[in-house]
């Protein structure tokens, strides 16, 4: 991951009040990974779908990973944090939106906690009526699946 900006270190009291604010507990993957690095660009910025989207046929496209806080402007509990998708732009209320797309808005990555376990990560397309794709079962094979975006021909 890559830093637009420094981010304060993730804090047992901020991970704390920041699950209690969303009503959710996060993943422990996502934890760990904010841990070393909260919020900012990923370095391989695409995951493959299993059907086509708004973005491409193939894949959707990842911007930047929300970090664990309120601060930053793109926190989980931040001004335009996961609240904010469902308040403004009318996403469903399925969990917590932890990644933007490039698209500006007009699709997300979060993680949906609709089913009991581990929360599954989707794509939910605002383009196509919210529409709803399963990418990865879980947060770490989410990350350990992100490729760079050369890796497909747009021609």
């Amino acid at each position: 991951m890559t830093h637009s900006a420094l981010r304060p270190p993730l804090t047992d009291e901020v991970l704390r009040t920041v699950e209690a604010q969303l009503g959710y507990q996060l993943p422990t993957a996502y934890v760990d990974l904010a841990r070393r690095h909260n919020g900012g660009s990923f370095a391989r910025d695409a995951y493959p779908a299993p059907s086509r989207t708004s973005w491409a046929d193939d894949h959707v496209g990842v911007y930047t990973l929300a970090s664990v806080g309120r601060t930053a402007g793109f926190s989980l509990c931040g001004e335009i944090g996961s609240a904010f998708w469902v308040a403004e732009w009318g996403y469903p209320d399925i969990g917590i939106y932890i990644a933007d797309c490039p698209s500006a808005g007009h699709d997300m990555i979060a993680l949906d906690y609709r089913s009991p376990g581990e929360p599954a990560v989707v794509h939910v397309d605002q383009e196509w009526n919210y529409q709803i794709t399963v990418l990865a079962p879980d947060f770490e094979t989410f990350v350990m699946g992100l490729v760079d975006e050369s890796e497909y021909d747009e021609d």
